[in-house]
């Protein structure tokens, strides 16, 4: 018995040490907007139209220290084909890193379609693999992103709705840029600013 707890004491110290420094992760939100295209089949065909998309995503990847490591997370998503389908879905975003700059992010969840159509709300299951810039942010817990993303979505319903969507995705900050620089230059110099002479 005293050499098995000898044996068993290291091992659960280890353990707890590798609790502890994946619970000490600062998890990395990032929201973003989402624009391209898709191809689109119903009822079983693979493609027999194309469609505009529109999208918001966001996600929250926990579990890493740096860039060099892998992180898993929820996601969640809106989004519209031509502005007469929208779809919203939510699930799981596994991050690896291939590069500390670059890493890509496999996603897969349960969504829902309702368009201007005849068939409905119906059932679907949506999956991406984004690839593009999201480094890890030592300083704050939201990481930038920018890249693309391809998606595929297939409905259960009676359209049998599958789609290939291939997008850009923009990180919201990004985009708020030009209205905060407009915010300061119509709020005029702080007072702490020199006066030039």
């Amino acid at each position: 018995m005293g050499r098995f707890s000898r044996t068993l004491s290291p091992c659960l110290l280890s353990g707890l040490l590798c609790v502890a420094g994946v619970a000490a992760a600062e998890p990395q939100g990032n929201a973003g907007l989402t624009f391209g295209g898709a191809a689109v089949g119903r009822d079983g065909a693979v493609f027999d139209h194309a469609e505009f998309h529109l999208g918001l995503r966001g996600d929250v990847i926990f579990g890493r220290d740096d860039a060099w490591d892998f992180g898993i997370g929820p996601y969640g998503e809106l989004g519209t084909f031509a502005l007469d389908e929208f779809q919203f879905g939510a699930g799981a975003s596994f991050l690896v890193p291939v590069d500390d700059s670059f890493p890509l992010v496999a996603s897969l969840g349960p969504c829902a379609r309702i368009g201007d159509d005849d068939f409905g709300l119906e059932p679907c299951i949506s999956s991406s693999l984004f690839w593009g810039t999201r480094s890890y942010n030592f300083h704050s817990g939201y990481s930038m992103a920018a890249g693309l993303n391809v998606g595929f979505r297939h409905a259960f319903g009676e359209s049998g709705e599958s789609a290939l969507l291939i997008a850009a995705q923009i990180d919201l900050v990004v985009l708020g840029l030009p209205f905060v620089a407009l915010l300061q230059l119509m709020r005029g110099p702080s007072a702490d600013a020199a006066p030039l002479d």
